[in-house]
């Protein structure tokens, strides 16, 4: 890291290529938003501005990722680019067993179905959308056991993603050989971005053991809790975020794994094991949904492009410019007194949108509410965590709460906005924030029955307010 002294954050690479943005009005932003049903996840590419939703492969690749994709390897059995990722994986991980995916959700259903989870439950501190519904949908039982700091957006616990043990142990206790797992999602995705601590991590897989039950971590953003680990934790600053990945690593039994997000790629999965007899299984299972045990249903590129960016995703300069600047926008909120989940996470901050609206209840949707006033104030577009996207269908027509919290998710891609597009953002937000009053809550139309928040048709209870536009983009 450069030694200079300087307060400011600078982005510890150069851009290379540039992708020029989509600009709107506001009356194509509402007419947009109208085509889409009010719906986010249903607007075109082209039609948003600033693109926030998620940062599961949305990032910018490094050149060595480019040049690595030129050299890949397309056997479709026993492709070298397979092998080369193999081995970066277990010097990683120090599993055995490396099973390719084409990204975390077929890895998470692989597990589900080749450990027998029907019938079964998986404890976790919080399980994310994805990771539920593939619980669920193979007849399991998803159990969210987070501390109670975790679901309390004031709490200013700094491992808010940590698992409760007194609850992990009186479940495995009372459920004994019910209890198929324990998953551990690191960071916590659903709890606001909250990391976990290794000493949480070194207490859960104790737990585990003694009852003799697997520990999985869901590790999607495994270098992004190191760092935390390394930035929060008593006795680990002086070691390296890859020194912590792996001992995490190597406190479990297996993982799974997004690598649009912590392996720096567009595309792919993992599900690492220890265990022989479900590798097999895992494997029968991939040829049957996936692809050879080689590809996992990625070209060899891509393997060659995830075998770099799980090198470059420890890399501290990297790591450090990350975590900042979702602190520097955490902050600049915090000032202007938009409500938070605190303190700030590692790849979005997360804005409590029941407490900015109290005037929308709960079934209202809170969370859609901010998210469209967020898309037709400029062109950003967030995600909605809460009742939208935890309910279930038929939720939205309750009067009580059907999530625990309401919160909209801001999540950055990895490498691809700069310091003057979050300063643009910031003064976005400050608009919204002005208007809260004026927001209104919205009502579900149609839902499908597992993964609703993806397709859900919704309607305003109101007509929105129709202002000029606040932000004057160029030629506009």
């Amino acid at each position: 890291m450069n030694d200079a002294p300087s307060t400011q954050i600078i982005e510890p690479f150069r851009i290379k290529v540039v992708e020029p943005l989509p600009f709107t009005t506001r009356a194509q932003r509402a007419e947009f938003l109208a085509l889409a049903h009010h719906n986010v996840f249903l607007l075109r590419g082209s039609q948003v501005t600033m693109d926030l939703l998620t940062d599961s492969g949305t990032g910018a690749m490094s050149a060595a990722q480019w040049g690595a994709m030129m050299t890949g390897d397309e056997t479709y059995a026993g492709s070298e680019s397979f092998f080369e990722l193999q081995r970066v994986v277990q010097d990683l991980t120090g599993m055995p067993f490396v099973i390719p995916t084409h990204q975390g959700r077929a890895a998470e259903h692989i597990l589900f179905a080749a450990a027998g989870v029907q019938g079964r439950m998986v404890l976790a501190n919080n399980h994310f959308d994805t990771t539920r519904a593939n619980v669920e949908y193979l007849s399991g039982q998803a159990i969210d056991l987070v501390i109670a700091q975790g679901r309390d957006p004031q709490s200013e616990h700094p491992f808010k993603g940590n698992i409760d043990l007194e609850q992990l142990e009186a479940h495995l206790k009372q459920h004994g050989a019910s209890v198929l797992m324990v998953l551990l999602t690191v960071t916590n995705n659903a709890g606001g971005g909250q990391p976990v601590s290794l000493e949480n991590i070194r207490g859960a897989a104790a737990l585990a053991r003694a009852y003799g039950v697997p520990i999985f971590l869901d590790a999607a953003r495994f270098a992004e809790n190191a760092w935390m680990i390394k930035q929060r934790e008593p006795g680990q600053s002086a070691r390296t975020a890859r020194e912590i990945a792996s001992e995490m690593f190597g406190l479990v039994d297996g993982m799974v794994m997004s690598c649009k997000k912590d392996g720096l790629v567009n595309i792919g999965g993992l599900l690492c094991l220890r265990d022989p007899q479900l590798a097999e299984r895992a494997r029968t299972l991939l040829i049957l949904t996936e692809g050879f045990p080689t590809y996992g249903g990625l070209a060899g590129r891509d393997l060659a492009a995830l075998a770099v960016g799980l090198t470059e995703v420890t890399d501290e300069d990297y790591l450090r410019y990350r975590i900042a600047s979702v602190a520097y926008l955490f902050r600049a909120l915090d000032k202007i007194g938009m409500p938070l989940m605190r303190p700030a996470g590692g790849h979005a901050v997360y804005i409590d949108a029941r407490k900015l609206y109290p005037h929308i209840k709960p079934h209202q949707l809170p969370g859609i509410a901010l998210v469209n006033e967020l898309y037709l104030e400029a062109g950003v577009r967030g995600v909605e965590v809460g009742t939208l996207m935890f309910g279930r269908a038929g939720a939205g027509e309750a009067p009580d709460p059907s999530a625990p919290l309401d919160l909209v998710r801001l999540a950055f891609p990895r490498r691809t906005y700069t310091q003057s597009h979050v300063d643009w953002l910031i003064d976005v937000l400050a608009s919204v924030h002005a208007r809260r009053a004026q927001a209104c809550g919205y009502k579900i139309l149609h839902q499908a029955e597992v993964l609703r928040a993806f397709t859900a048709h919704l309607a305003p209870l109101a007509h929105p307010g129709t202002p000029g536009d606040a932000h004057v983009f160029p030629g506009k």
